[in-house]
């Protein structure tokens, strides 16, 4: 048997938008299983550090929040597939009660993928039922539905980013899925980002609650943003490129004081999975080991990496509000999990237009991860699913190539630790623009 022998293709998915519920919870539910079905058993449970986590834990954790959060208390007569999954799969919802320690979910041989295959069956089985017999004017029940199918969406990512870190861990580079003949790789050179003008002033962020929104969208309010320029699409690997042979990694100036010692204590030099030999730059990729393509978004960098990046270009990190006023005027478009790409598309900026502002990287903003003026968190346990991180995080926009297309809107705020860069994470660049009332 080869290393790839037991990667299969993964099926396309329905191009047709669910109409139901039902049908909704269903092609979520399908997707993630999908994603896991091109993998061995041992590719599901093992845990490459303690950031990540497992496939078969990430595949039981979505079902546990079905079963915690609505199966429990809102379907009659439900009995729990096995009380021990409580514990076990409890990520870090205290008032439910213990947690298995995250940095030992990989230590988790038991239970099986097959039982936990069968988990996910006994609760697709209490949801089917849930879903037929709720009122339709239960506003709370349906939020709550969706929000679980929200979540299992960001595990979806997290499959992914997960696996790619797993498998960039094995000498023998193996690719999730490999490079089909129609993927191609471009070797050209990005063209020149212009740079698109906005005037400022007040302006109105956040969700508008029309919508599913996470309640970290929420409230809608008003903020006064000075006169700014964004470029019109990310930072490429061949800018970056620039930056490496400029000696980026080596000059203290362009650097956050907290991100110069982050640096040297891991002997930083590089995004993450760039590896150099002797034909050159290559990274590793979800693909597989591929050749840099210098048009491409440049990924995996921590913000203090994005920060002195812009730094050292002249420039800065836009905020998240100057992000999200921007991005509202830019067409949702991209390439998405479902499109099975995997990979950041190279750029095609046109003059005076902004592109690739969503479904190729999360784009790091200079902006705290922190509550918007107004924000309440739900109460109860379910409050506790964004609001107690709003400490020492920096917000990112825009989606990745792995972030399911559906799960992708302007508002959405993803954050993450400053060193973290295992994630699809960039940047775009922004300026002050001196204008005068």
């Amino acid at each position: 048997m080869t290393e790839r022998s037991h990667l299969r293709t993964i099926p396309p998915p329905a191009r047709q938008r669910a109409t139901s519920p039902s049908d909704r919870y269903r092609e979520v539910r399908a997707a993630t299983e999908a994603l896991a079905a091109v993998l061995s058993d041992e590719d599901c449970a093992i845990q490459s550090m303690p950031d990540a986590s497992p496939v078969k834990w990430h595949l039981a954790h979505t079902s546990w929040f079905f079963e915690t959060f609505l199966l429990d208390s809102s379907l009659p007569g439900y009995r729990s597939y096995d009380p021990a999954f409580r514990v076990l799969f409890n990520s870090y919802y205290n008032a439910i009660g213990d947690k298995h320690p995250r940095p030992q979910r990989g230590l988790l041989s038991r239970p099986s993928r097959g039982d936990v295959i069968a988990y996910r069956a006994h609760v697709d089985e209490g949801m089917r039922q849930l879903l037929a017999r709720r009122d339709p004017g239960d506003a709370k029940l349906a939020n709550l539905i969706e929000l679980g199918l929200q979540h299992e969406q960001q595990h979806q990512e997290l499959i992914l980013t997960d696996v790619l870190h797993l498998l960039s861990c094995n000498p023998l580079q193996p690719a999730y899925l490999p490079l089909s003949g129609g993927d191609g790789l471009a070797a050209t050179d990005a063209a020149a980002p212009a740079w698109i003008e906005f005037d400022g002033g007040l302006t109105d962020i956040g969700h508008d609650d029309t919508a599913f929104a996470f309640d970290n969208e929420l409230p809608r309010h008003r903020e006064f943003l000075a006169p700014f320029a964004l470029a019109s699409r990310p930072v490429c690997n061949g800018d970056y490129l620039a930056f490496i042979g400029d000696g980026g990694y080596r000059r203290p100036e362009l650097w956050l004081s907290e991100g110069w010692d982050w640096l040297n204590a891991n002997d930083i030099a590089a995004p993450l999975y760039w590896r150099r030999d002797p034909a050159g730059w290559r990274r590793f990729t979800l693909r597989g080991a591929l050749p840099i393509e210098p048009a491409a978004p440049v990924c995996h960098l921590s913000l203090f990496e994005a920060d002195a990046y812009a730094r050292w270009a002249g420039a800065r990190l836009p905020t998240e509000s100057e992000w999200e006023i921007a991005a509202a005027r830019a067409p949702v478009d991209g390439t998405f999990v479902e499109d099975r790409a995997l990979l950041p598309r190279p750029s095609t900026a046109a003059a005076g237009a902004l592109t690739q502002m969503f479904g190729d990287v999360w784009e790091w903003t200079q902006s705290d991860y922190a509550p918007y003026p107004g924000f309440r968190p739900a109460s109860g346990a379910i409050g506790e699913y964004n609001a107690k991180f709003m400490c020492n995080q920096y917000v990112l926009r825009g989606g990745s190539c792995v972030t399911p297309r559906s799960h992708i809107r302007v508002t959405y705020r993803n954050f993450f630790p400053a060193a973290a860069r295992w994630q699809f994470s960039g940047l775009r660049l922004a300026r002050d623009l001196n204008r005068r009332a």
